[in-house]
């Protein structure tokens, strides 16, 4: 059995006015937010499909289906406790968690530590191994016009 596993994670949203812009497990004050059938918190998201991919689970959609009324505006932050069940079912553990989130505006920086600390006590691990980055796309594509939001994440698991 191997000891390591490795998972990749992407999500996507488009953004449109009067919707709540949660990002990390945090609002963020903004004009615009995802739309989306949960919360669209596309960093939780990202991190779902990256702790599933790196032990074979399928994606996001396959356990949480955008058509079910289950998850119609669920908070992430539940999907990703559900998500972290199923890696502690196959005997493993979360051993760092890296992210970017794409995003022209707002700025994240005054709120990155404080995801940080909601994603760490989620994923069972310390802050010091949860990295969350954001840039910009300097203005190009539909997240350079603000219309749309992405986030990456890479997940290490390791056997308990």
């Amino acid at each position: 059995m191997e000891n390591f596993r490795i998972g990749f994670g992407y999500d996507v949203h488009q953004l449109k006015p009067g919707r709540k812009l949660i990002i990390g497990g945090i609002l963020i004050p903004f004009e615009k937010g995802p739309v989306a059938h949960s919360d669209g918190d596309v960093l939780i998201h990202s991190i779902c499909d990256a702790l599933l991919g790196a032990l074979s689970l399928g994606d996001i959609g396959l356990h949480f289906p955008d058509n079910s009324d289950e998850f119609r505006d669920i908070d992430s932050k539940i999907l990703l406790g559900r998500v972290m069940q199923m890696i502690d079912e196959k005997g493993f553990k979360v051993v760092n968690m890296d992210s970017t989130v794409l995003l022209q505006k707002p700025k994240l920086k005054n709120y990155i530590s404080e995801m940080k600390i909601v994603l760490s006590s989620i994923l069972s691990i310390s802050t010091d191994v949860v990295s969350i980055k954001a840039t910009t796309t300097e203005h190009i594509g539909f997240i350079g016009r603000g219309e749309g939001i992405a986030a990456q994440a890479v997940v290490l698991l390791s056997k308990k």
